[in-house]
């Protein structure tokens, strides 16, 4: 009899249908000499400092260096404590019972590093004994099942990437639990949550959020000229910026006066744009964002989903390859998609014979391909599940596509003691931008089409315009960016030495990032407004505590990954890693009590309507309390959140200080005070001394 334990129950439906365990049992399912049963998650988990007897936040007991660790059961919050959750008791008795009856057992959990996590720790709170085999596959179609099973792994194989798993589970439980509590002792004034990853990736929004908010914006303007010839019109823009409108005004009137301008240089030059690479986790989620608007986190749901009903690979990938093994299968996979009315007109430009092996990389492939679709070819889906099925579909088959060649051409054109210049696209070969029929990037400036023009020529100049512009600040985060900033977290480090030792590293990886970010929403720290992601006035309160300490530094967790990526490969010391993380746990504790961290005096404000009762702070709005007053004001003003001093400033005074970044329903930026008049209602007061409500 052997055992087979899936991650979750709906795969292990799947399996057990293929192998005829099609007998219902209380937890399993059993047939065929199988018996077949699921984990829900993580079941197990590294023990609480209370398991240690270790109660409260107090200074001596910091830090918290368990030797051994504990495992327990997991636990969900009930009431003010924390209690065994009764699902994981009864489905671990269920394996425990499972795993008695069975000589050997199948690991069939997640192929990666948290699926083998789930089971090892599973397999060492029951303290079983039992040889087991590894179901290693990447898709659940019957297929990629039936090959598994024919080829089975030693689950001794998959030991570095177990033992990657526990070393970041053992480092994330040394900096969360120690520099949770000793930051919170130091504070004296809540409970504050820090994370190895997670306060990293805090640090990377709060920092462009200031940068963006301090950001000093300058207007300046341009030149546009407009010009026709062989019936095309086009324009060309001054080199020149002005910092005075009038200056500007007068060298067009100068220029227009001229009525041409000459052509100094003509510069073509042939661009090959390669073909994209398939999808990995983070490239889908990025792409999700950007055109779909979906989270991290609501795009791996969706990806998760699709897997489990056959439809794409396993998602949780970190490759952008396919092995020279798989790419015999590909035709079929492009054969089923041309077999579907939707994306006909999309295979038909693909030529046949000649697919692009761009994406066949052995070496690039990491513990799974690049995501593809299956030979399973959906009819009917929900409209989120369509889109990102639709986003990964279209990917294989420009994947498969030639390069599209273009010619960009630069012109640069003088009248008077001014230069001007305009570029140009042609487009030569369409390649894989044929596929959707895109030929630029969405968040660039369109490309104008260009007469032929050669050096010497003069145009005529049809009219001219002053364009007003303004600099632009540092942009904020959207999840889109942020998953990029993650994924090569060294490329904006100053030092430029630093810079090349973290290229190519990042905090994180494929299958976590979403998990983090969606913490740091959860935990109050970030919040969503459109696409941007802004920290609280708590997220800020952390990072200006956190700042300069070492729990922060994005290096650094960048190096761990690299480091629990050796060890997953055979490469390196998993026990070297743990004594590093508990000398560095230990550092962040003492670094973090030892810190003077400087406690806000409450905020003793009275109600400036009924000036009986102390106003309310609160994240989303400052309010009386009296129900008979009620008197309330919304924090967030136009994208920005009010801080405490601004807000006691408006009451005492009637006018906050200068308020930057505010952001009308236009979308245009802009500065102006609060103020308050007579009445207790709140109005805008712009610096030049228009008001509006």
């Amino acid at each position: 009899m052997k055992a087979i334990l899936a991650e979750k129950p709906s795969v292990a439906r799947e399996i057990a249908a293929l192998l005829g365990a099609d007998h219902k049992e209380d937890g399993f399912l059993s047939g065929n000499n199988y018996l077949v049963t699921w984990a829900i998650g993580h079941l197990v988990t590294l023990a609480m400092p209370e398991d240690y007897n270790i109660t409260g936040f107090k200074k001596e007991s910091l830090p918290i260096l368990p030797a051994p660790y504990l495992l327990t059961v997991r636990k969900i919050k009930k009431d003010k404590s924390f209690a065994a959750d009764p699902a994981a008791v009864k489905q671990l008795k269920v394996i425990r019972e499972v795993f008695g009856r069975c000589d050997s057992i199948i690991v069939a959990t997640d192929a990666g590093r948290e699926g083998e996590l789930i089971f090892r720790y599973i397999y060492e709170h029951l303290g079983c004994r039992k040889p087991f085999e590894r179901l290693w596959i990447s898709s659940l179609t019957e297929t990629a099942i039936r090959q598994g099973m024919a080829n089975l792994k030693p689950g001794h194989l998959f030991d570095g990437l177990y033992l990657a798993g526990r070393c970041r589970s053992r480092a994330d439980w040394l900096v969360g639990i120690n520099g949770s509590q000793a930051l919170s002792i130091a504070a004296g004034n809540g409970v504050y949550s820090l994370g190895r990853v997670q306060t990293p990736t805090l640090a990377l929004i709060c920092r462009r959020y200031l940068d963006h908010r301090q950001f000093s914006i300058k207007k300046y303007w341009q030149l546009a000229l407009e010009h026709r010839k062989e019936f095309i019109d086009f324009k060309s823009l001054s080199e020149k910026r002005w910092e005075d409108r009038k200056a500007a005004e007068d060298a067009l009137q100068s220029i227009q006066r001229a009525g041409k301008v000459s052509v100094t240089s003509v510069d073509v030059k042939p661009v090959t744009e390669h073909a994209p690479l398939l999808y990995d986790l983070t490239a889908l989620q990025k792409e999700a964002n950007k055109k779909l608007n979906f989270s991290a986190e609501q795009t791996l749901s969706i990806a998760q989903s699709l897997y489990e009903q056959k439809f794409i690979t396993y998602p949780r990938t970190g490759s952008r390859y396919i092995p020279e093994d798989m790419w015999a299968a590909i035709p079929d996979l492009v054969r089923a998609l041309d077999a579907t009315a939707a994306y006909k007109p999309a295979v038909a430009k693909l030529r046949w014979g000649r697919f692009n092996k761009r994406i066949v990389n052995d070496l690039k492939v990491t513990d799974h391909h690049g995501l593809l679709i299956t030979g399973k070819i959906p009819s009917a889906l929900a409209a989120k599940e369509k889109a990102v099925y639709e986003l990964i579909a279209y990917r294989l088959l420009e994947a498969l596509s030639e390069p599209c060649h273009k010619e960009i051409t630069h012109v640069a054109l003088q009248t008077l003691h001014h230069g001007f210049q305009l570029k140009g696209c042609k487009i030569l070969e369409p390649g894989w931008r044929a596929i959707k029929g895109s030929f630029s990037e969405e968040d660039s400036e369109p490309v104008q089409d260009l007469p032929k023009l050669k050096l010497g020529d003069e145009l005529k100049i049809i009219a001219g315009s002053v364009l007003e512009r303004e600099t632009k600040p540092p942009a904020l985060y959207t999840e889109a960016t942020l998953l990029s900033a993650m994924e090569s977290a060294g490329k904006d480090n100053e030092d430029p030495q630093m810079r090349k030792a973290l290229q190519g590293l990042g905090i994180g990886t494929p299958a976590t990032r979403a998990a983090i970010i969606e913490t740091l929403f959860e935990r109050d720290y970030v919040i969503r407004e459109k696409k941007s992601l802004i920290p609280t006035s708590k997220g800020l309160q952390v990072y200006e505590l956190v700042k300069d300490k070492r729990v922060a530094d994005v290096a650094m967790t960048a190096h761990w990954e690299t480091a629990l990526q050796k060890i997953e490969h055979g490469e390196g010391s998993h026990e070297d890693f743990e004594k590093e993380m508990e000398s560095y746990a230990s550092q962040v504790t003492q670094e973090l009590l030892s810190c003077t961290v400087a406690t806000p005096a409450p905020a003793d404000l009275v109600c400036p309507r009924c000036k009986a009762r102390q106003l309310i702070i609160r994240e989303k709005l400052i309010k009386c309390p009296e129900e008979a007053c009620n008197w309330v004001v919304f924090r967030t003003v136009c994208g920005v959140q009010l801080r405490v001093a601004e807000i006691e400033s408006l009451v005492r005074t009637g006018r906050t200080p200068l308020i930057k970044g505010m952001k009308s329903k236009l979308g245009k930026k802009f500065d102006a005070f609060i103020v308050m008049d007579d009445k207790y209602c709140t109005s805008f007061e712009f610096p030049d001394s228009k008001r509006r409500k």
